[in-house]
């Protein structure tokens, strides 16, 4: 059996007073970042290889069903209003399409050809580079999909939560964070999808790092989408440039970048 699906080392938890459980997921998450930890040599690799195709052109693709895939939709869909970048840097595609994203799809993830088909739309080649998500390490969505595409000179990594999974097998670079068994026995959303977005993470922020999307330790490039969005951005320019308020206000309305406006002022 593997790690994902064995039994929780907690039972009878209908029995156990709100206090008790919530300590006892609390516990269980607690193991997650140690876990992560041991596997930032294999997500270095993975993102300097990302980082060198993306400096040619080419795209980053996340695959995934069920939770998995929604994590990585979530990753791809907050780098352009985080970093400033086009819409289709960063890609997530999820077994069951678009519907799948709030509504399950009944053995979407079952199709072992169906990612290389998906990816087909957005002409998929070996610029690219491609993560393929999944908890249990053999959906054949995923595994289809990252199979197909490394024949195809594309570069492949994986995340996945077992030992020795066909998923593993079939990438370049394969990313196992095994963090044991769920709080409810199964239930990957919860240690495993914690797992998966804390990788998740490293991978887009190093990356984008590492494509000058940051400056210093700030978003430069953001976009200015709202309020909050704004008064960051007008901060920025206040403590870069040793500026007053209302002239950091008048930067940022004519040039819509923190970038922007320090290198307009500073010319």
């Amino acid at each position: 059996m593997s790690t994902t699906e064995s039994a929780s080392l907690y039972n009878d938890l209908e029995k156990m007073p709100v206090g008790e459980l919530l300590a006892g997921i609390n516990n269980e998450d607690k193991k997650v970042a140690y876990v992560v930890e041991e596997a930032i040599p294999q997500v270095e690799k993975l993102v300097e290889g990302i980082v060198a195709r993306m400096k040619q052109g080419g795209r980053l693709f996340y695959i995934g069903a069920g939770t998995s895939g929604r994590l990585g939709i979530v990753d791809a869909s907050e780098c352009p209003p985080t970093y400033g970048v086009p819409a289709d840097w960063v890609i997530g595609i999820m077994a069951g399409g678009d519907e799948a994203i709030r509504k399950s799809k009944e053995f979407a993830e079952d199709d072992f050809n169906q990612a290389w088909k998906d990816l087909q739309e957005y002409d998929v080649n070996e610029k690219d580079s491609l993560v393929g998500i999944a908890a249990s390490g053999k959906t054949p969505y995923v595994v289809g999909g990252v199979k197909t595409a490394r024949e195809n000179g594309i570069l492949t990594g994986c995340i996945t939560c077992n030992l020795d999974t066909p998923l593993a097998a079939a990438v370049e670079v394969p990313i196992e964070v095994v963090v044991g068994p769920e709080f409810v026995t199964g239930s990957t959303r919860m240690k495993a999808g914690t797992a998966q977005k804390l990788v998740l993470n490293m991978i887009s922020t190093a990356t984008m790092i590492g494509l000058g999307r940051v400056k210093g330790n700030r978003m430069v490039d953001m976009q200015l989408s709202n309020n909050k969005l704004v008064d960051r951005g007008e901060r920025m320019l206040m403590d870069e440039l040793k500026i007053e308020r209302e002239q950091a206000q008048q930067l940022l309305a004519e040039h819509g970048s923190v970038r922007k406006a320090v290198e307009a002022y500073r010319k």
